[in-house]
């Protein structure tokens, strides 16, 4: 059997993608419990260091992950935080001495890409607080760092990342919630098993019949929704051969537009703080281009609704709808004919340098 003709025999509960996104709730309640002290501990010494900025280091979904963090980190804590592009160290062999006695964290579900491995070293010899979040505590970035907070996720065998960016944002937001101790942060991520679990029953099927026949979309996001955009335009790229971008909802209405119409859709991943500002605005003037508009969330004029619940908190609302976009792109992936569990071009380890 083919290739082509393996996925034309799927359907969409069948995949492993399915299979392991619908774990995340499970993977979560897990990793709460099992990180809190370890958690807590790191959070102190994060607090007594105090430090001026975070680097954050990491590639693909990850890398995602750490847009995540940058937003949170920025607004909930008010420490710049910086992406340190990997092949500063693997390529360029530049020492990381500014990173001197900051904290340095490495997001990798292998932790054995070449170049974060190469970051990670010169990170340490440089006097940084090197942390992985990982999901194989085996693997050698494991080995590498200072503290290795793990990611709990368990097995991954499906190629494209579900359940492991999702337990890579709980971490963050767990971390987060420790070090500025935040009480309505912390009570949202109580509750984020439950709402995970309600999330993956969400019906996107809305966006499945949007996006079937499309070549391209854009993705938009802001804010601690923006990762949660680069995440769905790389999904959708990998598992259903769509051509997405992924954009901030403040840039995308100069240059980008110009592509918009009635056969380039959107995909809007709404901020559910301050800068959900404008976000009505820029809807319309897409709407006015005949551009399909598929929003998670609220029912908003000039777009069809993908239901989440109200209320939910600014920082754990992103994660809950990463849940419900996973089980959008996974049915997305079969009916266009892909196989989600074995995306071209694609391996489980990125051995970059």
């Amino acid at each position: 059997m083919t290739l082509s003709e393996s996925a034309a025999a799927l359907c969409p509960t069948s995949t492993r993608m399915f299979a392991e996104a619908a774990e995340a709730a499970a993977v979560v309640a897990w990793q709460h419990d099992a990180n809190s002290a370890p958690l807590a501990a790191l959070a102190a010494r994060l607090r007594q260091l105090n430090p001026d900025i975070i680097f954050t280091c990491a590639r693909g979904s990850s890398d995602h992950a750490a847009t995540f963090a940058k937003y949170l980190f920025e607004t909930h804590l008010g420490i710049p935080t910086l992406s340190q592009a990997p092949s500063i160290s693997s390529i360029y062999g530049n020492a990381l001495l500014h990173m001197q006695g900051q904290p340095f964290i490495l997001i990798s579900q292998s932790g054995r890409s070449p170049d974060l491995l190469a970051s990670a070293e010169a990170a340490a010899k440089a006097g940084a607080l090197v942390i992985a979040l990982v999901n194989d505590t085996g693997s050698p970035l494991a080995d590498i760092a200072e503290i290795v907070v793990p990611l709990h996720a368990g097995p991954e065998t499906s190629v494209a990342a579900t359940k492991s960016y999702i337990a890579t944002l709980s971490v963050i937001a767990h971390l987060a919630s420790l070090w500025r101790e935040d009480p309505s942060l912390t009570s949202a991520l109580a509750g984020l098993p439950d709402a995970l679990a309600s999330a993956w029953q969400a019906d996107w099927s809305a966006g499945v019949d949007m996006f079937a026949n499309v070549r391209s979309l854009y993705v938009l996001g802001r804010g601690l929704t923006l990762g949660i955009a680069q995440e769905a335009a790389l999904k959708c790229k990998e598992t259903c051969g769509i051509h997405g971008e992924a954009f901030s909802i403040a840039e995308v209405a100069h240059g980008p537009m110009a592509l918009v119409g009635p056969d380039f859709p959107l995909l809007v991943f709404p901020p559910l703080d301050k800068a959900a500002a404008g976000l009505d605005k820029v809807l319309a003037a897409f709407a006015a281009r005949g551009a399909p508009i598929a929003l998670a969330g609220d029912i908003r004029e000039h777009s069809v609704s993908l239901p989440m619940a109200s209320g939910l908190h600014p920082v754990t609302g992103p994660i809950i709808m990463a849940q419900s976009f996973y089980r959008l792109v996974n049915a997305l992936a079969v009916r266009r004919g892909f196989d989600p569990d074995h995306p071209p071009m694609l391996k489980k380890v990125t051995e970059t340098r």
